[in-house]
Formats: C-alpha cells, sequence, structure tokens
C-alpha cells in the first residue's frame, strides 16, 4: 500500500502544471514567412534567394537578396515591422525623404500597398539603374531596391507585379 500511494504522489506531483517565467518563452518571431519566394519573380532569367535574415540589425522585420545568376540583376527585399500602421507611414515618409544618397530621380505614386511610392534613376556613381519601391501594409515597412545594369532601369510593370506579390505575402503573413 505504502508503494502505491507512493506512486500516486509522485505521479501527482509529475502531473502539475510548472509556472515558466514569462521571460523564458520571449523569443524574437520568425518574419520569414512574410517573404515572396524566388519563384515569384517572373523574369526572362532565374533568380535565386541569399537565406533571409530574421530581424536584422536586431529590428523586428526581415531581409533577403534575390539575384540572377551572374548578379547582374539584384533585388534587395526588406521588411519591417513597427508598434502601428502610424509608425509605418512615418519609416515610409523618412525613406523618401532620405534616398538620394543611392539614387538620382523622382518619387512616383504606384498601385501597392498603403503610400506605395517608386523612386527611379542612375546610382549616384552612375554605375548601376536603380529602383525603389516604398510602401506600408498594416504595421509593415517594405523597401524592395531594384539594381540592374545602368542603361536599363527595370520596367515599372515588373516593379508593380513584385511589389503587388510582396504586399499579399505581409497581408497574408500578418493575418496569420
Amino acid at each position: 500500500m505504502r508503494v502505491c500511494r507512493a506512486l500516486l504522489t509522485a505521479t501527482a506531483v509529475a502531473l502539475m502544471p510548472v509556472a515558466v517565467p514569462s521571460t523564458a518563452l520571449a523569443q524574437p518571431a520568425d518574419y520569414t514567412g512574410l517573404l515572396i519566394q524566388a519563384s515569384d519573380i517572373d523574369a526572362p532569367e532565374s533568380f535565386t534567394a541569399s537565406p533571409p535574415v530574421n530581424n536584422p540589425n536586431g529590428q523586428p522585420g526581415v531581409s533577403t537578396t534575390y539575384s540572377n545568376q551572374g548578379r547582374t540583376h539584384v533585388i534587395v527585399d526588406s521588411i519591417q515591422i513597427l508598434p502601428d500602421p502610424a509608425a509605418a507611414l512615418s519609416a515610409l515618409e523618412s525613406a523618401k525623404a532620405t534616398r538620394d544618397g543611392y539614387v538620382h530621380g523622382v518619387a512616383e505614386p504606384i498601385a501597392v500597398g498603403t503610400g506605395g511610392t517608386t523612386i527611379s534613376g542612375p546610382s549616384p556613381d552612375g554605375s548601376t539603374g536603380v529602383t525603389v519601391l516604398l510602401f506600408t501594409e498594416g504595421n509593415a515597412f517594405a523597401e524592395l531596391e531594384f539594381d540592374g545594369p545602368p542603361d536599363a532601369l527595370v520596367p515599372p510593370e515588373f516593379v508593380t507585379d513584385i511589389g503587388q506579390k510582396q504586399d499579399a505575402a505581409i497581408k497574408k503573413g500578418l493575418a496569420g
């Protein structure tokens, strides 16, 4: 009888809920699911993605780079997660104001996300053609930079297609 009572007591103790400090559970979120896939890039040549960087520079979000085999065409995709939509819009406005350091061009609206804007032109040294797409989706701020040969900017319909796919991936990822 004593063995059974000891076994029951040990079993009851083992089944008791254990309090785990909340700091032990606090881990950075994995935002890699917000990114488009390299196969989403519909271009005459195939693109591959670098391994995504989750929470780059310790900031909530994700980034990756897509490139063709010769790296003559590169797309840098960065998504920053902010506390709320107002902070995302503030990040968008700040980014629009500081683009002159790596692309000379005029900001133009584009039908992608909220506040969709593109800036296209040469890099400051003229060695690269650059198109930057900026937009927000909820509390996410997205920036896609398309780099290519200096004499051939990325077609606007290509930028719109990739941007809309990225916006849809963010919507889906933030909803889940």
